[in-house]
């Protein structure tokens, strides 16, 4: 269903929602010619972080970028909000889209997320293309522990009722004067005008229902991420894209496949990659999608 978007929108591309898995999923389209590309956000963020990419990656091919359930104006009502709902929400999305298989694109949290849907649905996927990603059960719970250089606000995500005391109409603060600063390395990428619009959406009621189910999953979910990774594994082609975090996702997606990875590292470029370095992504991520297309 197509919709009147709610808050930031840019020309040429369409509002939509869709009823799928007991939630109602937004996500916008562009281009209409070409493979389909899938764009998964992360945290902080919601499908805006693509905003500057999308247009580049919809002159051949046809874009699709999603919020996940309990991010941005997708559902965030009472239920699961696990990496596991996660992915099977966007399997869902993809046969009501009718457009699968198609490539997706994961970022940050939502790499358990794509990881489970590249594992448990392969038939949805062409390829997968991880930013800036890591995975439980290979390392990633390691940027929980603060006492070895880790971040705190995973844990205060992940602890019951934590997040509603401490972050609760202090969004727009949360945003904009620690999480994009502290991983943002290329000053003017993200504009007050982006904080406004990823705090519009972090600030609704339950807005934070989504990246607390996230963080509480990877927490646990780590032996069932290396069961999938054993069986059935990953086969799908992939690439990975490391900035900020420098060979962090090379290295933890090169232990769940057997397929050869491409490898790209962007340096001088933070987390937020789509927002830092637009044009080098697109270059990456087309020149990767067009080779698995043309094999």
């Amino acid at each position: 269903m197509t919709v009147t978007p709610i808050g930031a929108t840019l020309p040429g591309i369409t509002h939509h929602r869709a009823e799928v898995n007991g939630t109602a999923l937004h996500y916008v389209a562009a281009g209409t010619s070409g493979s389909p590309i899938l764009l998964v956000h992360g945290f902080p963020e919601t499908w805006w972080t693509f905003y500057k990419l999308i247009p580049l990656l919809a002159a051949g091919h046809r874009v699709f970028a999603v919020d996940l359930r309990g991010f941005g104006d997708s559902g965030n009502g009472p239920g699961e909000y696990d990496s596991a709902t996660s992915a099977e929400d966007l399997h869902q999305l993809i046969a009501h889209l009718g457009v699968g298989p198609v490539h997706v694109t994961g970022q940050d949290i939502s790499g358990a997320t794509v990881f489970r849907l590249a594992t448990t649905h392969p038939e949805d996927v062409l390829s997968l293309t991880a930013i800036e990603m890591g995975l439980a059960g290979f390392g990633l719970e390691a940027l929980a522990d603060v006492t070895r250089g880790g971040a705190w606000h995973i844990g205060a995500l992940a602890a019951p009722g934590i997040p509603e005391l401490l972050l609760a109409r202090r969004e727009r603060d949360f945003l904009g004067l620690y999480a994009f600063p502290a991983m943002n390395a290329t000053p003017g990428a993200i504009t007050d005008a982006d904080l406004d619009e990823f705090a519009r959406a972090y600030s609704r009621p339950d807005g934070w229902r989504g990246a607390i189910g996230l963080y509480q999953s990877m927490l646990r979910e780590g032996s069932q991420i290396r069961a999938l990774a054993e069986s059935p594994g990953l086969r799908a082609p992939v690439l990975t894209v490391g900035a900020g975090g420098g060979p962090f996702t090379a290295d933890t997606l090169s232990q769940v496949t057997s397929t050869e990875i491409t490898s790209v590292q962007l340096d001088g470029v933070g987390h937020y990659v789509a927002m830092e370095a637009p044009a080098a992504l697109a270059d990456a991520i087309l020149g990767f999608v067009e080779g698995v297309d043309a094999a």
